[in-house]
């Protein structure tokens, strides 16, 4: 018993990382209906937004106090790069077929991982660690250390800044959606955006808000990668990013409610599964195991696509000749 609960927070840990990122996803995609493949590295980012805060202001210091500045300074990041990929790369192509900006998207991703990896440890001023290795994550008093022991369960405290990040973001963004006018004018430009344009909203603003939203959870979840891991690269945001669009996938793209629950059903199954397969007979336990775990996340996301492609809260779509 006590092995399944470990497993089932370690999956509620996990679960809050990519549903903090997939959110980005189907907000994104639910006003413009764009896949943004570059989203994983908008992640990455605020990790190193929070990094380099650490790095100019406070090198050497472990108060709690530090990390909210240094959420900011991730935010500050990942909004600015997303909020300029909106403007330079997807809004020329608005009106597009949807394989330009889905091929952009691609090239943005690629970009933005080399552009960190070069230019990361040449910034003037301060002595940055080069970002081709992995670069110790700060530590921070409270939040990282000792994990704490609950009936019989060891919970990190990273793990409980993760869950908490959740829970207050997916508050915080259900009052904006509904109880704020630029949260209703959201709902409409996702409905319909030229019936919402003739009524007044301004369907550029609100693209580019959706983007800062997104940008912003993505952010958090980059603090609380490197809170977690303890370290951070300029490749983590690859295959974060490829579970979050699974996670959103999984949700019901578009649906924000659908991408927090599918990050959580995602993290879960996929440390069950990894760890209780391991327990299988007849040679079977060799499919369990960390290395296995990514596996199981793609195949979990093919058997959504086969058999639920609206995935678990999306409405079905019915297509007229």
């Amino acid at each position: 018993m006590d092995l399944f609960l470990q497993q089932l927070v370690n999956g509620l840990t996990i679960g809050s990382l990519y549903a903090l990122i997939a959110v980005g996803y189907t907000v994104v995609y639910g006003i413009v209906q764009l896949i943004n493949f570059a989203h994983g590295e908008i992640f990455m980012i605020g990790a190193f937004g929070a990094l380099s805060t650490y790095l100019i202001l406070f090198q050497g210091q472990t108060a709690l106090w530090i990390l909210p500045i240094m959420i900011i300074g991730a935010m500050i990041c990942s909004v600015g790069v997303a909020v300029l990929t909106e403007r330079v790369a997807y809004r020329p192509l608005r009106g597009a077929p949807r394989l330009a900006p889905l091929i952009t998207a691609i090239g943005i991703s690629v970009f933005l991982q080399e552009f960190v990896r070069l230019f990361y440890d040449k910034i003037p001023g301060v002595d940055f660690p080069s970002a081709k290795q992995k670069i110790p994550f700060p530590q921070v008093d409270l939040v990282t250390g000792e994990a704490l022991e609950i009936f019989g369960v060891t919970i990190q405290r990273a793990a409980v800044f993760t869950i908490g990040s959740l829970v207050l973001c997916g508050i915080a963004l259900w009052f904006f959606i509904s109880k704020t006018r630029t949260g209703r004018g959201m709902q409409a430009v996702s409905q319909d955006p030229d019936t919402a344009r003739l009524m007044g909203i301004n369907v550029d603003r609100t693209i580019v808000i959706a983007f800062a939203i997104g940008a912003s959870l993505a952010a958090i979840a980059g603090v609380a990668q490197g809170l977690l891991n303890t370290n951070i690269n300029f490749k983590m945001g690859f295959i974060a990013g490829l579970k979050a669009f699974t996670a959103a996938v999984l949700g019901g793209i578009g649906n924000v409610w659908g991408a927090i629950v599918g990050g959580l059903v995602l993290g879960i199954v996929e440390t069950l599964v990894t760890q209780y397969t391991t327990l299988l007979p007849f040679g079977l336990d060799q499919f369990g195991g960390s290395s296995w775990k990514d596996v199981w996340a793609f195949a979990l996301l093919i058997l959504i696509l086969v058999f639920r492609p609206q995935g678990l809260l999306g409405a079905r779509v019915v297509d007229r000749a």
